[in-house]
């Protein structure tokens, strides 16, 4: 089966690759500098015609590297035959697809870092906004917006990590692996490593030509990527909802009903949750193709591409379209405040207020919980309470009860992690400083 339909997207690699080899063979005077040139120039046309978009591709010649040595035997002759002395097609397509990924896993990254840096600005504007904390996708403790959003500045920080993690691992040159045993000529594999920017040399010539580890692991960060990015699309879908009228999406990220005239729904917000059952079903497939697969290189190899490619493509437009989608939301911070009017999710700062009159928390746990189910079947707030009926729960209640609120609550919150306001401007300190020790 040809794989040029796909694959011809590693022409540059492929071609950078094998300019990188030839000069090797030159160096180590397997191939004379003549043909070398001959073959780099023939190289370098057959690059440009690429790019020009004159090249025609054909499923005749099966995949990228034969298209490409096609048009070399055509441009320059029998010299071009030279070109795979020392290499075979195995050892070659895993050094295109490692040169291919290290570059787009520093793309993906910058990606991640963008939309970082659109969290981080979106939350220094937003620093006095309190809004309802949920666990249980129920009203628990009031938080700073700028904190909830600082949460997902640290999952996608975890998410860079693994992606570094990963270009560790795929910044390994296994060109001069042959087809499964190694190369009988003396070639010289660090002068091709440093040519191509690789900081290693694979150890073992079987496990280069068919180890896919890299692959995976590039699907299984995007996985958990685009799983971020899935349950922060989810809250903004509830969030612009009438229920909560917490943000209002920006109208080219929506688009409006072919029967309702009133309706903007999200559908960037939903579309981009819905890439992960995508990158799942690509980082599943690839796994299954490799099981049980005996060394060295196999056709179910060919797998390889289509779905990474797939991913890379879907991460990279699900990141950029979510941080252009958050970088337009308005916040609805009036509507916030006032849909805060119950302020039952002010019971643990009641119970700590106790804790702090000397009672232990399991009972100041208990009282509290009696005073909000007598507040709630009354349909009262803490607030509207007066102070005989908090007397009735606990003596320990005084007037300085009615002090507990909405800022004192987040306000009390003052230790690393917190999300105090204190604590909020450190982390906004901290995002900064991390983002840009990153480009040093």
């Amino acid at each position: 089966m040809a794989s040029i339909t796909f694959d011809k997207r590693l022409y540059s690699q492929d071609i950078a690759g094998s300019i990188a080899h030839v000069k090797m063979l030159a160096k180590q005077k397997i191939l004379s500098k003549d043909d070398a040139e001959i073959i780099v120039a023939g190289l370098h046309s057959i690059q440009k015609d690429i790019e020009q978009d004159k090249f025609l591709f054909s499923t005749e010649y099966e995949d990228i590297h034969m298209n490409i040595e096609a048009r070399l035997y055509a441009q320059i002759g029998d010299v071009a035959g030279k070109l795979h002395t020392g290499r075979s097609r195995n050892d070659q397509i895993a050094l295109d697809l490692r040169l291919f990924l290290k570059k787009q896993i520093v793309d993906t990254v910058n990606d991640l870092k963008m939309l970082q840096q659109t969290l981080v600005e979106l939350s220094e504007a937003n620093t006095t906004v309190i809004i309802p904390g949920y666990t249980h996708l129920q009203h628990a403790q009031p938080v700073l917006l700028a904190h909830h959003l600082l949460a997902y500045f640290e999952m996608f920080q975890r998410d860079k990590e693994r992606f570094y993690d990963c270009l560790k691992r795929t910044d390994v040159m296994p060109l001069g692996s042959g087809a499964l045993a190694g190369i009988p000529y003396q070639i010289d594999r660090t002068y091709i490593a440093q040519e191509l920017g690789f900081k290693n040399i694979s150890a073992n010539s079987m496990d280069a030509v068919s180890d896919r580890d890299f692959v995976i692991e590039y699907h299984a960060a995007a996985a958990i990527t685009i799983m971020h990015l899935s349950r922060f699309a989810e809250e903004l879908i509830l969030w612009s909802s009438e229920e909560f009228g917490f943000i209002q999406i920006n109208e080219s990220f929506t688009s409006g009903s072919s029967i309702m005239p009133q309706k903007k729904n999200p559908d960037v917000a939903e579309l981009v949750r819905s890439k992960t059952g995508r990158i799942y079903g690509n980082l599943i497939a690839i796994l299954t193709s490799i099981k049980a697969l005996p060394l060295a290189y196999n056709r179910d190899l060919q797998e390889d591409k289509e779905g990474i490619f797939d991913t890379i493509d879907t991460l990279h437009y699900s990141l950029t379209i979510f941080t252009a989608m958050i970088k337009t939301m308005k916040i609805n911070a009036e509507h916030i405040y006032n849909s805060m009017k119950t302020d039952y999710f002010l019971a643990t700062d009641i119970a700590d207020y106790l804790v702090k009159k000397g009672l232990p928390f399991r009972q100041a746990h208990s009282i509290v919980s009696k005073l909000s189910n007598y507040a709630i079947s009354c349909n009262k707030n803490f607030r509207d309470l007066d102070l005989d009926k908090y007397h009735s729960f606990s003596k320990l209640f005084s007037r300085d009860v009615y002090e507990i609120g909405l800022e004192s609550s987040v306000s009390a919150r003052d230790t690393i992690g917190g999300t105090s306001p204190k604590q909020v401007k450190a982390a906004i300190d901290r995002c900064w400083r991390m983002l840009r020790d990153e480009g040093k």
